[in-house]
């Protein structure tokens, strides 16, 4: 069986013939890095040639620096349903929760409430954190399989107590791809006063979001994910109310000692964005180009592609789960509509996805959360419904099913 067959098909149909992506594999992890359609790539060259032909005016804020990068904001605040000046471009989710969550002024007994299911770079500065200020990371069991809204809340909730200063959860799970209703443990903290901090890292584009109307007090996610713009693209939200808290991690051009008091930035904007966006000698293209990956999900109707690539996930996970028996992590509303992790009978993760990539050239991630052990099964428009016959082929093979 040809993988790759149906690529011969209109871009109606399939859209691969736009994407850069090496031909001989069957990339199924669009999860872990996301893949920049080849006009948003072009447009984020021609940000970079602009750069480089005159990086002087390019960089220069009286010359159209600060408009470009608010002209990105802009565009990326409509599509998460907020305002240009309550978000901030960053290079990652990971950066941007960092600068939040390093800000945040938490004391001895403190408690941060999130729960077994999060990324494990964010962890790590939650540990980093809480050693340096003696605040204690309190984590809740999510239940699995999750089947209800109630279930989830009910959890997080429970782990409240008059300590707790902070929430924090993802929105999309990296390890279990599960899509967390958290608008109600959301809306529960802040009636308690506890400060909300949502990992958004894999809901841009993925997910339609409601910023201002979650109620979320910090929020970041990126766009190289879902939402297909260049790597090295992301955003931090802040709400109003909280920008004052914020500082970034690195002081440059864009901090001034009276900003916060004041809510002004040299350079034309509030401090939260100026003394995040204005930091030196940086390339800024993959930011630019954002709005060229909003207009391309735009012209290619991505709404309609997502909903074919949520089908198409889903329905793979189901006839690997005909063939091993294990029933899936959650019912499918709380599945990320375009990732899906899969149990598979306990294995050698490592060797599973060896196998995977040198017998099938496929390209997925393999690995064990718990005491599951899972193939995290991404679908995005360039690929097919004979790429899932090669996966389900593949893993009856190697797993013996």
């Amino acid at each position: 069986m040809d993988p790759h067959a149906e690529r011969a098909f209109p871009v109606s149909e399939n859209l691969a013939p736009l994407f850069l992506l090496d031909r001989e594999a069957v990339f199924l992890n669009h999860g872990s890095y996301g893949a920049c359609p080849r006009p948003v790539f072009e447009a984020y060259q021609r940000w970079q040639r602009k750069l480089e032909s005159q990086p002087v005016a390019f960089f220069d804020p009286k010359r159209g620096y600060t408009d470009n990068l608010r002209n990105a904001r802009v565009a990326l605040a409509g599509a998460l349903g907020t305002t240009a000046e309550n978000i901030v471009g960053v290079t990652n989710a990971t950066t941007g929760l960092n600068i939040v969550i390093q800000a945040l002024k938490l004391a001895p007994g403190d408690e941060i409430l999130t729960t077994d299911h999060e990324y494990s770079a964010l962890e790590k500065t939650w540990s980093y954190v809480a050693a340096r200020t003696g605040a204690v990371v309190k984590t809740v069991t999510v239940p699995l399989p999750l089947m209800r809204e109630a279930d989830f809340t009910k959890a997080v909730i429970a782990g409240m107590t008059e300590r707790t200063r902070v929430l924090f959860l993802s929105h999309i799970t990296s390890p279990t791809a599960l899509l967390f209703p958290i608008e109600q443990a959301v809306a529960e903290a802040r009636r308690r006063g506890i400060m909300t901090v949502i990992d958004g890292a894999h809901t841009p584009g993925h997910v339609p979001l409601a910023l201002d109307a979650m109620g979320v007090d910090f929020y970041s996610g990126n766009c190289h994910k879902w939402l297909m713009a260049p790597k090295g693209s992301a955003f931090l939200y802040v709400r109003p109310e909280m920008q004052h808290l914020v500082d970034p991690l690195v002081i440059s051009h864009g901090w001034t000692a009276d900003g916060k008091e004041t809510g002004a930035g040299p350079f034309g904007n509030s401090h939260f964005v100026d003394s995040l966006e204005m930091q030196g000698t940086r390339d800024p293209s993959a930011w630019l180009a954002v709005p060229d990956a909003i207009a391309f999900r735009a012209a290619h109707d991505w709404t309609e592609v997502a909903e074919r690539c949520r089908e198409l996930a889903w329905r793979t996970a189901m006839r690997v789960a005909a063939l091993t028996g294990l029933a899936p992590l959650s019912a499918a509303e709380f599945s990320a509509p375009q990732m899906v992790a899969i149990p598979v009978p306990p294995v050698d993760t490592m060797w599973l996805h060896t196998e995977l990539w040198k017998r099938f050239n496929i390209e997925i991630p393999v690995h064990r959360f718990q005491n599951h052990h899972l193939v995290r099964l991404s679908v995005q428009g360039y690929n097919t419904e004979a790429e899932m016959d090669l996966l389900v082929d593949a893993l009856k093979t190697l797993l013996k099913l």
